[in-house]
């Protein structure tokens, strides 16, 4: 019997959230090249999409240690041929893993095959400082091409209001957590997008109060 890693975490949203997610992801992703996922934490969602999505190809990453270790050892027990092993990545660094040469191989040749076209980012940044947020935009101008694809998921105020009471509770559970965490204004990422030169193409409402906020890299 094989015997797989016990490394594997379990997040309960998951199982909530991966098949509406990848209604939205079938709609709008480009059709083939590569999805970088920021901030894959289990790995549970990488698992389930990539070969759902195939044949795109799926890159994880994390800056935490013991996620990657979660997402190798989910990737083990659920293999798919498009579904890279996770990189370490922190959105706030000036230059992300993907943007260095040389890359490792495999990963240096199949990226120039199958470039990123895609990044998507799933409940990341409320549970993150605001620098995060700042970052993944940043860095998401410096590596996607025209009309590649930035996709973000998790819950949003929306001018200046919760949108449920459920999500005004989460929020000030997160600001007890940590002060620089919090549920983000909507309009507040859209004003940082656009300085980076991304068009807000769709808001789209998902369960649980959540929000898929899809742009597009303009020329």
């Amino acid at each position: 019997m094989l015997n797989f890693s016990d490394d594997r975490q379990y997040a309960l949203a998951t199982q909530r959230n991966r098949e509406p997610i990848l209604d939205v992801l079938q709609r709008v992703l480009p059709a083939t090249d590569t999805v970088l996922e920021i901030s894959s934490g289990t790995g549970e969602h990488a698992v389930f999409f990539a070969p759902r999505l195939a044949p795109r190809h799926w890159l994880p990453s994390d800056p935490n240690p013991i996620a990657r270790a979660s997402i190798a050892a989910w990737r083990a027990h659920l293999p798919a041929a498009n579904l890279y092993a996770p990189i370490a990545l922190d959105v706030r660094d000036p230059l992300w893993t993907v943007e260095q040469t040389p890359l490792p191989e495999p990963l240096q040749t199949d990226l120039q095959h199958h470039p990123i076209r895609a990044i998507v980012n799933i409940n990341m940044i409320h549970i993150a400082p605001w620098t995060a947020c700042l970052g993944l935009l940043a860095g998401a101008q410096r590596l996607l091409p025209a009309d590649g694809i930035l996709y973000l998921y998790g819950p949003f105020r929306v001018e200046g209001q919760h949108t449920a009471p459920s999500n005004a509770a989460f929020d000030a559970s997160l600001q007890a957590q940590n002060s620089e965490w919090g549920v983000r204004d909507l309009e507040a990422v859209l004003a940082v997008a656009q300085r980076h030169h991304f068009a807000l193409v769709e808001t789209i409402e998902m369960p649980a109060n959540n929000l898929s906020v899809l742009f597009r890299r303009k020329q």
